[in-house]
């Protein structure tokens, strides 16, 4: 088995490449030169860029994939309304370049080849919760759209004949989560608070509800959507949805904490536009169909990352 992943070194990207090389895949990822992040280090690198269709012809040609993961995504909702054409182009337009890339490789070569795109709930934009694949599309940011794009254009290549499912993904963290995205902002926060440090968590919008899971358990979904019998959207969710309060008390619980709104301060141009007020999936394609479901519960998931963020202060 050779899998190819794009975005491979992005948090999902590492989850899913020790995931594909422990079950025996040889695991090549696309990375771009002006990629500085770290590569993982079972991972074989083949130079490509989401914007360069000719580089994706290229690095299809060198890997040779069974599988291909389309990771690739500038992942900052907020980024998308600062910088809307590079978002469209890398996470909509890439996806039809990468699509087009594998089909050609598929045809010259007389075999099926399989690619699953991370999709985002956010092409549902303020869809009312629960959300599943019969949810209508009507995202609300750049980000969203952009993602519903490459979300309709996997279905187009499917009708004709490529074998291309979409993983319609919910918010999914961990450890290895940029200190950019609001819960890694939380996590460690609460650990240099806990360590004695004289910090404050300045936050926006508390009340939005997510539907949080563990990014290694949203890896384990799209191995099993590659892998099912037929191609087929799937949303891969745990169920329930939580605040960001929610999320903030958990935090601060794990380390002792039980007034956590006094370390808070609640900052209204920390607010995005567009944000939805509840995304919260319903998996249960995904659960009948794939076997697939979450091993981690919110508050798990909270002890995990702030136990790394305070090992990783103590360390340093």
């Amino acid at each position: 088995m050779r899998a190819l992943v794009t975005g491979v070194t992005g948090q999902d990207g590492w989850y899913l490449s020790e995931q594909l090389r422990a079950g025996g895949a040889t695991v090549f990822g696309l990375v771009a030169s002006t990629d500085a992040a770290p590569l993982p280090p079972h991972v074989v690198p083949v130079r490509g860029d989401m914007r360069d269709a000719d580089s994706l012809r290229a690095a299809i040609g060198a890997a040779e994939p069974d599988e291909v993961y389309n990771l690739a995504s500038i992942s900052s909702v907020a980024q998308s309304w600062l910088d809307p054409e590079t978002v469209a182009d890398v996470n909509g337009v890439g996806a039809v370049r990468l699509l087009l890339a594998v089909r050609e490789f598929a045809e010259r070569r007389g075999r099926e080849v399989r690619l699953v795109q991370a999709g985002s709930a956010e092409i549902f934009g303020d869809a009312p919760a629960p959300q599943d694949e019969r949810t209508p599309v009507a995202p609300r940011t750049p980000y969203g759209a952009a993602k519903a794009y490459a979300h309709h254009v996997v279905a187009a290549y499917r009708a004709a004949g490529t074998w291309a499912a979409s993983a319609i993904l919910y918010n999914h963290e961990s450890p290895r989560r940029p200190e950019t995205f609001v819960t890694r902002k939380i996590t460690r926060t609460v650990a240099a608070i806990a360590a004695g440090r004289p910090e404050r968590l300045a936050l926006g919008n508390l009340d939005v509800r997510r539907d949080w899971g563990f990014a290694g358990d949203y890896a384990d979904a799209l191995i099993r959507i590659a892998r099912h019998r037929e191609p087929r959207d799937f949303v891969i969710a745990t169920g329930v949805s939580h605040s960001i309060a929610d999320f903030v008390r958990l935090a601060f619980a794990h380390v002792g904490i039980e007034d956590w709104a006094a370390h808070v301060d609640v900052d209204a141009a920390l607010q995005r536009a567009g944000d939805a007020g509840e995304q919260r999936g319903d998996a249960t394609l995904a659960r009948t169909l794939l076997g697939w479901a979450p091993t981690l519960d919110l508050a798990g998931l909270v002890a995990v990352m702030v136990d790394a963020d305070r090992a990783a202060l103590a360390s340093a």
